[in-house]
């Protein structure tokens, strides 16, 4: 069974639940806040995948993972991360700013990226990897795009059902990921267990080291404790159902191994933003 059709109606309901979420509040923040909102991008959109490529390297992953690693980073953050920055006290405002935002420009940063890296993969291997960024393109507007304007518009147009389909579709989301973990891990336990090692040391160490550079960035900044908060919630949380729908789709790479690092990821990052934000309340108690 090729998970992309449990992996796509999900990311499709993710999109549209953001798109529900956008307002002109949220535009209007970049002009509140546009250092906050500029050096949160380039944590997300440049940092990030730097720091995913520098760890595959170092780390010595082989192709299919090394390329996987580095799309999860590619991707946008993800939609929980706006409930983390809350539980965290952190900026909501800036945290909606930033997932919506990057939502929207990594439709167009994330293929050129990964084809710099299937390049330089392809140089370091001396083996060709294809990458068909057209169909990649016209994916993520399918999958991504459309969905999360038809939410915007939705919600427009039909505001008072709109906040009860967003009530609905919120705690459906959270266990929806979850189901598809567990297809995933039992569809690929065998690959998992016997690379959980060398993949979980890989996705810790890109998570934290994220951590710790967006916290920096924020210090630079002489942003406020919130807002430091904030940014390193969403720089840390990336949207693994795209990289998963992306690694795992017949049109573009059809590799259930390429979408693991993805699963590990997300299932750690998780670990370790809670950990984050329960430590942050109990310094703030």
């Amino acid at each position: 069974m090729n998970t992309i059709w449990i992996v796509m109606p999900i990311l499709i309901v993710l999109m549209f639940l953001l798109g529900i979420d956008l307002s002109k509040k949220a535009f209007v923040d970049v002009v509140r806040n546009p250092k906050a909102v500029l050096l949160g991008l380039t944590g997300q959109i440049v940092v990030l995948p730097v720091l995913a490529f520098a760890v595959a390297w170092l780390l010595n992953l082989p192709p299919v993972y090394f390329m996987g690693l580095v799309l999860v980073a590619c991707c946008p953050g993800g939609s929980s991360s706006n409930v983390f920055s809350m539980l965290a006290k952190g900026d909501v405002a800036l945290s909606v700013t930033l997932t919506a935002l990057s939502s929207v420009i990594t439709l167009f940063t994330l293929p050129i990226i990964m084809e710099f890296v299937a390049s330089a993969v392809s140089n370091m291997l001396g083996m060709q990897i294809h990458l068909p960024i057209g169909k990649l393109l016209a994916q993520n507007l399918l999958l991504l795009f459309v969905p999360m304007l038809l939410g915007s518009l939705f919600k427009h147009y039909f505001s008072v059902a709109a906040e009860k389909v967003k009530k609905v579709l919120s705690k459906v989301a959270f266990p929806a990921l979850m189901t598809l973990a567990l297809v995933f891990f039992y569809q690929y336990k065998n690959e998992i267990l016997e690379n959980f090692a060398l993949l979980g040391l890989s996705a810790a160490v890109l998570i934290l080291v994220a951590m710790l550079c967006s916290s920096g960035i924020s210090r630079i900044g002489k942003f406020n404790d919130a807002v430091r908060r904030t940014i390193v919630i969403e720089v840390g949380m990336q949207n693994a159902a795209q990289a998963i729908a992306i690694a795992s789709s017949p049109f573009i790479f059809n590799s259930g191994e390429m979408a693991l690092p993805a699963i590990i990821y997300a299932l750690l990052m998780n670990i370790m933003l809670l950990t984050y934000v329960y430590c942050i309340r109990l310094k703030l108690k």
